[in-house]
C-alpha cells in the first residue's frame, strides 16, 4: 500500500449475501483497485448481479471517504438505486443514493438508445 490510505467496503446483494473488499494498490497507481470495485468483482465472480447497499470506510480521521468516479460508474452498471453508506472511524455515517452521487449517469441503457442517422460532426 503506497498511499497509506486504507479503505474497506461491504456490498450487500439482493440475495442477502455480503461481499467485502479492500483497496489493493500498485506502485503504478492506475493499476490499483479500490475497495468498492474489489467487492463488486468478488460478487460478480460469484454470480451476483443485483446490489442493494454498499458501506465504505477508511482510516481518514476527519470527514468521510466517498467512492471515486470509477467506482461510482462501476456500481452504476448494476443500477442507480444502490444506497451508499459512508462510515467514519468514529462510527458516524452518511447515506446517499448512487443516483445522487452520479447525476446524469451513463448506464447500459444508454447503449440501447436510438442513434442519429446523420453525421453529428460537420
Amino acid at each position: 500500500m503506497f498511499s497509506l490510505n486504507r479503505v474497506g467496503a461491504a456490498l450487500l446483494t439482493s440475495t442477502g449475501k455480503i461481499y467485502t473488499g479492500c483497496n489493493v494498490e500498485n506502485a503504478a497507481y492506475p493499476l490499483s483497485t479500490c475497495a468498492e470495485r474489489t467487492a463488486v468483482v468478488k460478487a460478480v465472480s460469484d454470480g451476483e448481479k443485483s446490489f442493494k447497499k454498499i458501506a465504505i470506510t477508511s482510516d481518514v480521521e476527519v470527514g468521510f471517504t466517498g467512492p471515486c468516479g470509477s467506482c461510482r460508474q462501476t456500481l452504476a452498471e448494476f443500477g442507480l438505486d444502490i444506497d451508499v453508506y459512508l462510515i467514519s472511524p468514529k462510527n458516524e455515517a452518511k447515506m446517499y443514493s448512487l443516483r445522487d452521487l452520479l447525476p446524469i449517469a451513463f448506464t447500459p441503457q444508454d447503449l440501447q438508445k436510438p442513434r442519429a442517422s446523420h453525421d453529428i460532426i460537420h
